[in-house]
This record gives C-alpha cells, structure tokens and sequence, in this order.
C-alpha cells in the first residue's frame, strides 16, 4: 500500500481531553487541518492562562497545508487561532459566525493579514487533491458544520460538535439526509464527537429550556439574573424573547457576552428590539420585576459578571435579596468546585438559585448514544474513529460503533500525535508525529514548561526557603551572614531556633567548601541546598524550594 492510495490521519489535540481540538488530515503531499482550539489549564497548571497544541508538525509542513477547517465557534475549536494561524500560513474557512469570532480574537493581539474565506451550509471546496462538502449540523452555537472530505482513497466524514434536535430555535434542522447520502454513496472513515458518548438516549432539544425560562419567568417577583454561555445565541435568544412576553428589560454583562450579543446580532443569528436593552447604571430607576442580567459566569470564572456580583466586586451591579438566578449550564469537568463556590456565595446573598439540578435550565450540545448510533448507521464507515472526549468517551463511543455493526479491527481509538493510515483495504496504526502541548501564560507562548510548573506546585505546596551567604572571591571565607528570608515554609518570628540550626548548617558547609578548596559557586550552592533540604525536611516534613544566593567580594 503506497502514500499515494491512504489517508493519514493524525489529531493533534481534543484526544483525551476535553478541549484543544485540531486533527490532520494528508493524501500524498497534501494537508488540510480541521480546527485549531484550546483547553483550560488543569488544577496543577499554576498561572496558565491556556492550553494550545503543539503544531510543530505542521510547522514543518506549512508549504503542504491547503486549508484550515473551521466546524464552529467555540473556544476549544478556535481558541488557539491568534497563536497558531500566522505560524500554518495557509486560508482559513469556516461560516460568517465562526470567522467573525476568529476576526475579534486577531484584532485583540492586533493580527491582520490572515487569509479568511466565508463557508456555507452545502458549499463545495476544491483545496488541491481534496474536495471538501460543508454539511450543517446542530450544536449549542450557532453555524456550527461538519466535513465531508473526498480523497482519491475514500471519503472522510468529520462531524464536529453535533447534536441532533429537532425543533432547533431558529428552525434550520440538521442535515441528516446530506449524512445519509454520503453513507450509500460509501464512506471511509466516520470521525465524530464523542464528549456525550457515556450518556443513554437522546439529547433534549433546546427549545425545552425555553420553556422553563417561561415558567420561572412568570413566578419571579423580583429581579432574574441568567448566567450562561455568552457563544449559546439560541440560549440568548430564548432570554430575550421571555423578558419581551413578560415585560422585562435585559442588562447584558460580562465582555464576551457584550462581544458575542454584538457580532451575533450585526450576523442575524440574535433578534431583539434595540429598546428592550438597558445599561447597568439605569437599573437602580427600575422596578425589581421588569430587569433581566444576562451574564457570563456559569463555569465560576473568577473574573466574570456573575462572580464579581456575587462577590461584591462588580463596579456598577450588585446582587440584592430575592433575586433569582438562574445558572443555565452544566460544569465543564474541573469546573465543578468554582461553580459550586459561587452559588454557595449567591445564598449568602440572599439569592435563589436554580441550576440544572434542579430544572431543565440547561441541555447539552453534543449527541448522546442513540443520536450517536444514528450517525454511525446512516454514514455506514468502513472505519471509525472517535474524536472529542476523554479517552473513556472515546472506547464508549468506540463500543458503540461495534454494536452497530462496525468490525472491532476497524475502530481506531487514536492518540494526540499518532497517525492513522487509512486506504480501501488497509489501514494501521503508523508513525508518531511531534506533538503535545503548548502553554499561554500573560503574554508568553510557549515559555513556560514542565520545569517552571514544577517550580510553581513546589512553591504553592511548601514556599520558598532564601539563603544569603557573602563569600570572599579570593579565599572562601564567610564573611557575612547567613541571612534567611521565609515565604509560605514558616512564620520567622516563631520559628528562630529552626532558622538559627539552619544557619548553622549553612556554616557548616561554607566552611567545609573553604577547608577543601571547593570554589565553583555552583557546587556551593548545591551543597547549601542539600544540606538544608535534609534539615528542614527531618525538623518539619516539608519540602519548600531552596534558593541559595551567593555573594562575592
């Protein structure tokens, strides 16, 4: 089996984990790469800011790159672009929503230049040896497609992010039946979503939580608060047509809500009278039971609307007894404890609170197992292979497929950098390509590593112990100190004898550095250091970082 007859397939994010999405695609010499997302630092990832994937691969390959596939909106498929598409180099495609939130993260980091080319539902792209269908798909944002990619070795069906409702709030239905035809026309490989691939039955339809918004809507005599996902329009949508039907005025808080409310309404996607806005400034004239705030802050983001008011630290609105909040979303997995924190702080507040468990406030956007048998019994692939989850989404998702009739040997359960190869009679596991992740700190790409977070848990965990030693450059001599500075180990005024046994350790070792003749600042310190992990470990059990400072006269 020769390159020129198989399909390599090698993701480079959104495997394993929630988030960071980005697969490759190749026939021949030729690129194209489906989305290029970010993930949320983990718990042990102090300081990030964010996750991207590591694209050194495609790098290494710009010049076979044809095109970058966007499926929809959502950070954790377009999240990374402001850092990774000036890198590929090569046009972007995706619906006017997708590069419209693209077009806000590039002017943020001021980047122009960039090659963005608008998609629609049933368009066709010739992009070299490939020839690329856009298929609409339904998901918690609108604008939201998936890929049919034809090679001379097959065609490769990717879905994106999918749900499938039939009663969608804008009315535009998934196309099915574009799936369908694929599938009798002969599909390759299938590669679909598989976040909800644990979850039994079907994915309730979005226009439910439209319903509970009218019954909560009705009862509330105070002021309702909504926190929810600024990139869900069609949950927008639904908040604004209840407060018109009751007679509220909405206040939208948070700047990505004031971002996305603004691009999606200039795009046609969210539909309001302009007058039915209100600023936060003007609330105080009004009465309790004619104000909607729509706001960010479901996931418990420190710095979001819902957070600050509930904390006391938003500058112009505040939380007040009575209101009722309503936190229309399910926690991201790591999300769990900040979500539970800030409604813990909303009752202190005097609020009600009523998340999804408690109502229908909140539905999925990803298909659930029988949505997902649907899309395998329809495509009929020859292979499949799960993509968008935890790897215990993907081997359910995986089950899935063998129950609908797909071989076990034709399900590849993939790795982040390991590639498929894919023809009409062959296919295995091939070559691991440079892959993993990158970290976005501030204003830095990349230049935290694996050394730095070490750094930064052994300084959360234990602190910091500063030794300051004056050395004669000449002779070795001790000539002041030590001096000791402690940062999250001990509280100095209560811990002198621990401090002055520490001193005298590094006494010690200054002078037995002296005695031998030992010169090399560098082995004094390691000295230092050793001496004193020991001593401070055998006195306290703990092991703070030690940084010793030499000085040379």
């Amino acid at each position: 089996m020769t390159k020129q007859n198989t399909v390599r397939i090698t993701p480079l994010g959104g495997i394993g984990e929630v988030g960071k999405n980005m697969t490759v695609i190749e026939y021949a010499d030729e690129m194209i790469v489906i989305d290029c997302g970010l993930c949320f630092p983990r718990e042990d990832m102090l300081g990030v800011d964010y996750v991207i994937p590591d694209i050194s691969y495609l790098r290494k390959n710009k010049e076979k790159i044809k095109a970058v596939l966007i499926t929809h909106g959502h950070e954790d498929h377009i999240g990374a672009t402001p850092y990774l598409l000036t890198d590929i180099g090569a046009p972007v495609y995706g619906t006017d929503l997708s590069l419209a939130l693209i077009e806000t993260k590039l002017a943020e980091r001021k980047i122009d230049g960039l090659n963005l080319n608008i998609i629609r539902p049933g368009d066709v792209l010739n992009l070299g040896t490939f020839r690329v269908e856009t298929v609409k798909v339904t998901h918690s944002i609108d604008a939201a497609v998936g890929y049919a990619i034809h090679t001379p070795a097959g065609t490769i069906v990717h879905t994106g992010d999918f749900k499938v409702d039939y009663t969608p709030v804008d009315g535009k239905i998934m196309d099915l039946g574009k799936f369908a035809e694929l599938g009798k026309k002969g599909v390759l490989a299938l590669l679909s979503d598989s976040t909800n691939a644990e979850t039994p039955g079907f994915t309730m339809s979005e226009s439910k939580v439209g319903e509970t918004f009218e019954n909560y809507f009705k009862k509330a005599e105070g002021r309702i608060i909504v926190a929810t996902f600024a990139s869900n329009i069609h949950r927008l949508q639904q908040v604004f047509e209840a407060s018109k039907r009751f007679g509220r005025k909405v206040c939208l808080s948070g700047r990505s809500m004031l971002k996305i409310a603004k691009v999606a309404t200039e795009l046609g996607y969210l539909a309001f009278n302009e007058d039915i806005l209100v600023e936060p400034e003007d609330l105080e004239k009004m009465k309790k039971n004619k104000i909607v705030i729509l706001t960010t802050g479901s996931q418990g983001e420190t710095m979001s609307g819902l957070v600050r008011m509930a904390a006391g630290e938003h500058k112009k609105l505040a939380m007040i007894p009575g209101d009722l909040v309503i936190i229309s979303a399910t926690p991201i997995p790591g999300n769990e404890r900040y979500v539970s924190d800030v409604i813990n702080m909303l009752y202190r507040k005097g609020a009600d609170v009523i998340n999804e468990g408690v109502a229908d406030v909140h539905v999925s956007g990803h298909a659930c197992e029988e949505e997902l048998k649907m899309m395998l019994s329809i495509v009929k692939p020859k292979y499949f292979i799960p993509v968008h989850g935890e790897y215990r989404h993907l081997y359910r998702h995986a089950a899935l497929a063998e129950s609908v009739g797909i071989k076990k040997s034709n399900i590849f359960i993939p790795e982040i950098g390991k590639v498929i190869e894919i023809g009409k009679k062959f296919s295995r596991f091939s070559e691991t390509v440079p892959s993993g992740t990158v970290i976005i700190d501030g204003l830095g790409v990349g230049d935290v590593g694996n050394v730095v977070l070490r750094d930064r848990r052994l300084l959360s965990q234990d602190g910091l112990f500063i030794v300051v030693v004056t050395i004669s450059s000449e002779t070795g001599e001790l000539i002041s100190g030590p001096d000791i500075v402690s940062r999250g180990f001990v509280y100095m005024r209560e811990s002198t004898d621990l401090l002055d046994g520490a001193r005298n350790i590094v006494i010690e070792v200054v002078q037995e550095c002296e005695k031998n003749k030992v010169s090399e600042w560098t082995t004094i310190k390691n000295r230092i250091k050793k001496a004193l992990r020991s001593y401070l470990y055998d006195n306290t059990k703990r092991n703070p970082m030690i940084l010793p400072i030499i000085i040379d006269i």
